[in-house]
């Protein structure tokens, strides 16, 4: 299925994959799909949210307020622990990225510091973000493109409807069938 993504529907994926990371979630989303749509203001589909004022950072905000941070960072904040004062801490002793997965080739670490999960390595998609992305594929298939582009991935992550990208656009005041219309129309 990926053979037929555009370069920039592929980008979409690695920066859905970027965003999951940034939020310190352990998985990638329909939400983190639709931020990285979002990411990208000059596509056309993207263009339709950030029209009617879902923009990144609006998306991100949502995100934050109905997930919050990775399930760990929402923890240690329970008692007290400022995840954000403990990462500038340790940069500031051992240098920017020192919580980050090492370089490749590079042994990985264990305990505290070890790779994999949220902090480097794959992180798997949801049950409904794999289906967003087969969605995407039925859209594109039904409206006869031999591509699957940002616009059908977004089309898809509308048709899943249950996920957090699709009820973010709907709780931003937008009827999902009018932003359904308007980015058919752009793929035109």
């Amino acid at each position: 299925m990926f053979e037929r993504f555009t370069d920039a529907a592929r980008q979409v994926v690695v920066t859905a994959q970027q965003e999951a990371r940034g939020l310190r979630h352990g998985y990638i989303g329909t939400e983190h799909l639709l931020l990285a749509i979002l990411a990208r203001p000059e596509d056309p589909a993207a263009a339709v949210l950030t029209g009617v004022g879902l923009d990144h950072g609006t998306a991100l905000q949502a995100v934050r307020r109905l997930l919050g941070e990775g399930g760990q960072a929402q923890a240690l904040a329970s008692i007290g622990v400022d995840l954000d004062a403990v990462r500038e801490a340790v940069e500031s002793v051992f240098g920017e990225g020192a919580l980050e997965a090492p370089p490749e080739g590079e042994p990985k670490r264990r305990g505290w510091f070890r790779s994999g999960g949220a902090a480097g390595g794959r992180i798997p998609f949801t049950a409904r973000a794999k289906k967003a992305l087969e969605l995407s594929l039925r859209e594109s298939l039904r409206m006869k493109s031999g591509e699957i582009a940002v616009g059908h991935l977004l089309l898809g992550v509308l048709r899943e409807g249950e996920g957090l990208g699709a009820r973010v656009i709907a709780d931003h005041g937008l009827d999902p069938a009018a932003v359904r219309q308007a980015v058919e129309a752009e793929l035109a």
